[in-house]
């Protein structure tokens, strides 16, 4: 009889909550009972509120159970859980739970699925696809398949992925670079990291087609420092990719040439802004260089270079794959494919959602995300990172759009989305977006340094009661100023979230004003 094959995530979230203990107790229990199986660590599915989810492989399909503590293991045994029996913590055939089968996922569509070291289920579902298809195209050819398809950047931007790199493709030079911006560090966010542990290969064919497009032949992966897992993976995957011809310099007998490094964050939010990563990756301190020139002329080293996050090249993939058309079609207006959105904060189903562009907020909110975790309701969330604007209830039937959140005054980001319920200190909020940019600024521009810095004392006189109009005004005038006056989208941005907060909850500083007079 062959061994019972059961999956258990090792993926950062489900090892955080204790899944190295659930497999290894499922491993002991059974070896007492006399049942082979083999545990496979696989990605997570992103139902984070479920972690550890474990699946067993059936006849009948993978059967998932959730969550799974390793005290849970030994009654699961009893019931029959190796052979995909009912139980409490049964949530059935995984493909079928509603959360998963709603979705549209291209990126994550391997991810839970297969070992993410195993290169043979890595191409047994569509692996290197895209990368044939590459390998048989004239460079100019893929760029224009990528153009074609709508892609753009998912790391905030939006920019349009096809013109970075026809403009690296068209500046000639005797060396070129890809850098994948793999920094993630706003609140809120984990699609990056998710990948990158749960389908690492994705990621490095997305880095080799873009090579190929434009003619670099070095890759570098700028990884956040508190992403140890996500090391390992990627520098397992690069070291077999490499062993099987996907990389190096004769890429699967093509004669081009192709190589990948790792290389660690300096552990600064300022170092997710381009430019300060590339002073990173040269080995300075990280500060934002004026622009122009861009980095697709004069990047790494002086060197044309295509920098893009992790999603908007794992998406790369796909696109030279089933084609450009197959990737317009999902989405809505300019905003074309998909976004991996990422639920957090006061959410009773917080997780991964891969949706293609269209969907509203408020379906995120409680269609995929069940409501508060609290009960109460939603106030605000904060979509797009720590620099994101506050959205009101009224505004969540904003549709998943680039457009349409910069209509209301917002930003899509990387999607990542932190809920508040009624509870929340919109005024803290305020204050805590000016303390975060003090803390994380270069230093490099007076309105981002010092703007932060003032920002914190004219809040804390607004909270105060101190003349309030006054303040109101020199609140406005600060933050225009950290607007258009910033070298970089920190303290371009950072005016987001408080004037959002001022603008949808005034109540919140009105109050905060009079309970202190009366004391």
């Amino acid at each position: 009889m062959s061994a019972t094959i059961i999956y258990v995530p090792g993926d950062a979230a489900a090892l955080s909550v204790g899944a190295d203990a659930t497999a290894a107790a499922i491993l002991a229990e059974a070896g007492r009972r006399g049942e082979e199986v083999q545990i496979v660590r696989n990605g997570s599915r992103g139902m984070l509120w479920l972690e550890p989810l474990v699946e067993v492989v059936t006849a009948a399909g993978r059967i998932a159970y959730g969550r799974v503590g390793a005290a849970e293991v030994p009654g699961l045994f009893a019931a029959g859980f190796a052979r995909g029996a009912p139980h409490p913590l049964c949530l059935g055939e995984t493909a079928r739970i509603p959360y998963l089968q709603n979705q549209e996922r291209l990126c994550f569509a391997r991810v839970g699925l297969i070992d993410p070291q195993n290169l043979e289920e890595y191409l047994h579902h569509g692996g290197f696809r895209g990368l044939r298809a590459a390998l048989a195209m004239e460079p100019a050819a893929i760029v224009d398949c990528v153009t074609a398809s709508g892609l753009r950047g998912r790391g905030g931007a939006a920019f349009p992925a096809g013109i970075k790199w026809k403009t690296a493709l068209g500046a000639a030079a005797d060396r070129k670079y890809v850098v994948c911006n793999a920094d993630e560090g706003d609140s809120g966010t984990f699609s990056d990291r998710m990948l990158m542990e749960g389908d690492p290969f994705t990621l490095i064919e997305g880095m080799t087609i873009a090579g190929l497009a434009v003619g670099a032949t070095q890759g570098y992966i700028y990884l956040r420092f508190e992403y140890p897992h996500a090391r390992r993976a990627l520098q397992s995957a690069i070291a077999t990719a490499r062993a099987r011809g996907y990389l190096g310099e004769d890429i699967q007998g093509s004669g081009r040439r192709f190589e990948l490094e790792v290389r660690i964050g300096a552990g600064a939010y300022i170092c997710g802004e381009e430019t300060s990563l590339l002073e990173s990756l040269e080995g300075r301190r990280g500060q934002v260089r004026v622009k122009p020139p861009l980095p697709a002329i004069t990047g790494l080293f002086g060197k044309p270079t295509v920098i893009n996050n992790v999603i908007t090249l794992a998406s790369v993939p796909i696109i030279l794959d089933r084609g450009a058309e197959h990737y317009r079609d999902f989405g809505m207006g300019r905003s074309r494919g998909t976004l991996p959105v990422q639920l957090t904060g006061n959410i009773k189903q917080g997780g991964l959602v891969e949706k293609a562009f269209g969907l509203s907020l408020r379906e995120l909110l409680y269609d995929f995300g069940g409501g508060s975790r609290s009960g109460r309701p939603i106030r605000a969330v904060q979509v797009g990172g720590p620099l994101g604007a506050y959205l009101p209830e009224s505004q969540f039937d904003t549709k998943l759009d680039y457009e349409a959140f910069a209509d209301i005054g917002g930003m899509l980001g990387h999607g990542g989305i932190v809920v508040f319920d009624d509870t929340v200190d919109m005024a803290a909020q305020a204050r805590y977006a000016f303390e975060f940019c003090a803390l994380e600024s270069c230093g490099k521009c007076t309105p981002c340094r010092l703007g932060s810095t003032r920002g914190v004392e004219v809040i804390d006189r607004l909270l105060a009661g101190e003349e309030p109009a006054k303040q109101q005004a020199l609140l406005h005038d600060l933050c225009e100023t950290m607007t258009y006056g910033s070298l970089c989208a920190l303290g371009g941005l950072t005016p987001y979230p408080v004037r959002s907060a001022l603008r949808h909850f005034p109540e919140d500083f009105r109050v905060r004003r009079t309970a202190r007079a009366r004391a």
